[in-house]
C-alpha cells in the first residue's frame, strides 16, 4: 500500500474498474470529483474468455465514452479472493495500462465491496463461495464509509455458524445463501458486486490517499493454488 503525499490531484477525474474476480466479470468508467463519483458506464464481461475480452471492451467502452486512455487518472481493480486465471488477466491488463500512463492503481477486495452492500455499520462478516463446500470469509468493522479489515480467510460451509455472533452476515452467491437459510443463520443476501462499486470503493481510497505499488500488486487467493500444494506435498 501506497500513501499518495497529496491527494489534491484527485479532486477531479476519470477512474477505470475492473472485476475480473468471478465466472462473470464487469469494467466501469467514473467520472469523479469531491465527494461525488458518477459513473458513466457499467459494462459485463461474460467468464471464461477475459483475456480475450478485456482490452477490446476496455477500449471500446473508452470510445463510447469518447475518452481517450490518456485522460485516465487512475485504475481500481479486484485483487481476489476469486478465479486464479480471472484474477490474473485482469490485474496484468491494470498493471501494464498503469505503469504505460504513468497513473495509480487501489486494489480492492471484492469481499470488501460484499460487506458495503449491506450498508450495515458495526460488524459485518461478507462471504463467498470459493467452492468444494468452502467459503471466503471477510471480516470488517464499517464505520461510517470506512471498513475495516479484521480477517479474511477460508473456512469450511459446516462453520460459518460460529461467525454468526454479534454481527452482520452478507452473501452474495446462492450457493451459500442456501446452505445459511437451511442452517438458519441470520443473513442478508445481497447482489454480487459489480465494476461500479469498486470504482467508488477506488474514490474513497484515492481521497484518503492510499494506493497501490504497481510493481508489487498481486492477487490475493486466500486459497493456495492446486500447484502450490502439490509442491509442498499437502
Amino acid at each position: 500500500m501506497v500513501l499518495v503525499s497529496s491527494f489534491h490531484d484527485f479532486l477531479a477525474m476519470i477512474l477505470l474498474a475492473i472485476d475480473t474476480s468471478g465466472p462473470a466479470g464487469s469494467i466501469a468508467l467514473a467520472q469523479c470529483a469531491s465527494t461525488e463519483c458518477i459513473v458513466l458506464e457499467t459494462y459485463p464481461l461474460e467468464g471464461g474468455n477475459f483475456s480475450a475480452q478485456l482490452v477490446p471492451e476496455i477500449a471500446a467502452l473508452l470510445t463510447r465514452q469518447a475518452i481517450d486512455k490518456k485522460n485516465i487518472d487512475a485504475f481500481a481493480v479486484v485483487s481476489g479472493p476469486g478465479s486464479f486465471t480471472g484474477l490474473r488477466v485482469g490485474l496484468a491488463a491494470v498493471k501494464g495500462l498503469a505503469e504505460i500512463l504513468e497513473k495509480p492503481v487501489v486494489a480492492v477486495s471484492l469481499l470488501e465491496a460484499v460487506a458495503y452492500q449491506t450498508k450495515s455499520q458495526g460488524r459485518v462478516v461478507a462471504m463467498l463461495d470459493a467452492g468444494r463446500r468452502q467459503a471466503f470469509v471477510g471480516e470488517y468493522e464499517v464505520m461510517g464509509q470506512t471498513a475495516t479489515c479484521k480477517k479474511e480467510h477460508l473456512v469450511l460451509w459446516e462453520e460459518l455458524a460460529a461467525l454468526a455472533k454479534g454481527g452482520v452476515i452478507t452473501a452474495s452467491d446462492k450457493s451459500i445463501a442456501a446452505f445459511l437459510r437451511e442452517a438458519n443463520i441470520p443473513f442478508t443476501e445481497c447482489e454480487r458486486p459489480r465494476a461500479d462499486a469498486i470504482a467508488r470503493i477506488g474514490w474513497r481510497r484515492l481521497q484518503a490517499g492510499i494506493t497501490s505499488d504497481v510493481a508489487e500488486l498481486e492477487a490475493n487467493y486466500i486459497r493456495r493454488t492446486d500447484a502450490e500444494i502439490l509442491l509442498q506435498g499437502k
